[in-house]
């Protein structure tokens, strides 16, 4: 089981709605089962799921007190993929998450405040001797400070190559327990969360279940050839 955690000491930063989609997407493209926690006390990814009609991801209620035994269950019950949406400020939630993670994605809006804020975030991470990767996330199409963002954020560790662009989408698919990829029609921010989400999995090194993998007839001598189906990542 990989688990991977969404953090960021700023607020604001779209923590929660990243959780659910790439939770979703991961579920998509045949990595399930996956879990999602929330140590955030606004309960905010409670909330979107508790409004959810789908069945997955799984949503898995845990402490701080708890959470490596919770952990420790959800790997040995066959989860493939946690991700846990963090607060922004609670320094003790984000470092006690961090110190059981695989990796931190750690999602910045292109703005000098959030940007002046990353530091603090990296700092923990780096601590830990934990991987992290930023992703760019509200983003202003073709807007000056985004790029100026990409080349700040790219001094203090790996970018991600998908940019997730301000869209209504977003915020109204996740009113009634949705993602883009549930509930619309914009390819654009389908697209993104896509990219996004296969970039995740190379760095996690986390591959479709072979339930997910077909198997063709190969070309002479009754060989065969393995084709993912459904979850190709490269």
């Amino acid at each position: 089981m990989q688990v991977l955690e969404i953090a960021s000491r700023k607020g604001g930063s779209g923590k929660t709605t990243l959780t659910g989609h790439l939770a979703v997407e991961a579920e998509r493209q045949g990595i399930g089962p996956v879990a999602i926690m929330d140590i955030d006390p606004q309960g905010s990814l409670a909330d979107w799921w508790n409004e959810r009609q789908a069945d997955t991801p799984s949503f898995v209620n845990t402490t701080l007190d708890t959470l490596e035994h919770d952990i420790d269950k959800l790997r040995k019950s066959g989860v493939r993929l946690l991700v846990i949406d963090t607060p922004p400020a609670i320094t003790r939630a984000i470092r006690d998450v961090i110190r059981v993670s695989d990796m931190v994605l750690i999602p910045t809006r292109p703005s000098p405040h959030d940007l002046r804020a990353v530091a603090a975030t990296v700092a923990m991470v780096e601590e830990s001797g934990k991987p992290l990767v930023f992703v760019l996330n509200a983003a202003t199409p073709r807007a000056r400070i985004t790029n100026e963002a990409i080349v700040a954020l790219s001094q203090h560790g790996p970018l991600a190559p998908s940019i997730v662009h301000q869209r209504v989408d977003f915020a109204s698919s996740m009113i009634d327990g949705r993602t883009v990829m549930e509930a619309s029609t914009s390819s654009l921010a389908i697209a993104e969360i896509e990219c996004l989400w296969k970039y995740l999995a190379i760095r996690l090194d986390i591959m479709p279940r072979l339930d997910d993998v077909l198997i063709v007839p190969g070309a002479g001598g009754g060989g065969a050839v393995r084709a993912v189906a459904q979850a190709r990542l490269l």
